[in-house]
C-alpha cells in the first residue's frame, strides 16, 4: 500500500446511517467497495501503534469515512486505578485518527494487577454508579472529550442490585456527562437470559444520550439440549 500524501480525515459527526465494524480482513475491501458504508467503527486497541500495516490501513480508510473508535481494554468499572499507560495510548489514537465518537464499556476487567480477557458486568447499585461515573469523568477529562458507554450482555444478575440496568446507565450519564452506545443485541440477550422487561429497559434510557447503536447476532442454546441455533 503505497502512494502520495493522504487526504485530510473525513471530519464531522457520525451520520445517522448504517456503518460497519472494520476488521483486518476488510482493510483492502473497504477501499474498493462499490457500495461504501456511511462510516466505520474500529477497536481502539488494534491501532495503538503509530506505524505498520494496520495503522496505515486505518489511516487510508479514515481519509474516506467518518470513524468511531471503540475501546475494550480500560475496564472502567474496575476497583484498580485506571491504567494510565493504556489511557495515554487511547489518547494518542484519538489524536492520530480524529474519530467522531469514542466509546468504552460499562464493565470491569482487572483486579490486583490481574487482567481478564472478558467484559465483566457490574452490580446495579448506587455505589457502582458513583464509581463508574467518577472513572468516566476521569477518562473524559484526560481525553478532553465526551465518551460513550456501552451496555453489556450478562448470563447472571447480582442479588444485591438495587437499580435496573436502564436506571443504572441513566444515572451514570447524569453524573458523568457521558453518552451511550446502545447495544440492542446485548439488551435482547439480557432480557432472554434474565427474564427482564426489554421495553422497560429502553424506556429508562435517556434518549438524548444515545449516539451510536450496535446490532449483532447471537446464538441460542437450550439448557440440557445439544441443539444450537444461530441467529
Amino acid at each position: 500500500m503505497t502512494g502520495g500524501p493522504l487526504p485530510a480525515p473525513a471530519r464531522g459527526p457520525i451520520p445517522a446511517r448504517a456503518g460497519i465494524g472494520l476488521r483486518s480482513q476488510h482493510h483492502e475491501a473497504i477501499l474498493e467497495t462499490a457500495s461504501p458504508p456511511a462510516w466505520i467503527e474500529a477497536h481502539t486497541e488494534n491501532y495503538f501503534h503509530a506505524g505498520g500495516l494496520a495503522a496505515r490501513a486505518l489511516e487510508r480508510a479514515r481519509s474516506r469515512y467518518p470513524l468511531s473508535l471503540h475501546g475494550v481494554g480500560l475496564g472502567l468499572g474496575s476497583a484498580d486505578p485506571i491504567d494510565r499507560g493504556h489511557l495515554e495510548r487511547v489518547r494518542d489514537a484519538v489524536q492520530r485518527y480524529e474519530p467522531g465518537l469514542v466509546s468504552e464499556h460499562a464493565c470491569w476487567g482487572h483486579v490486583d494487577g490481574e487482567h481478564f480477557n472478558d467484559l465483566l458486568p457490574l452490580p446495579y447499585t448506587e455505589e457502582a454508579v458513583e464509581h463508574l461515573a467518577a472513572r468516566v469523568r476521569e477518562v473524559q477529562d484526560f481525553l478532553g472529550r465526551q465518551i460513550l458507554v456501552e451496555n453489556l450482555s450478562a448470563y447472571v444478575s447480582f442479588a444485591f442490585s438495587r437499580l435496573s440496568e436502564g436506571e443504572f446507565l441513566a444515572a451514570v450519564v447524569e453524573r458523568s456527562g457521558c453518552g451511550l452506545l446502545l447495544d440492542v443485541n446485548n439488551a435482547y440477550v439480557n432480557a432472554s437470559n434474565l427474564g427482564l422487561d426489554l421495553d422497560a429497559f429502553f424506556a429508562a434510557l435517556p434518549r438524548h444520550a444515545i449516539q451510536e447503536i450496535h446490532l449483532a447476532g447471537h446464538s441460542r442454546r437450550r439448557v440440557g439440549s445439544a441443539r444450537t441455533a444461530d441467529r
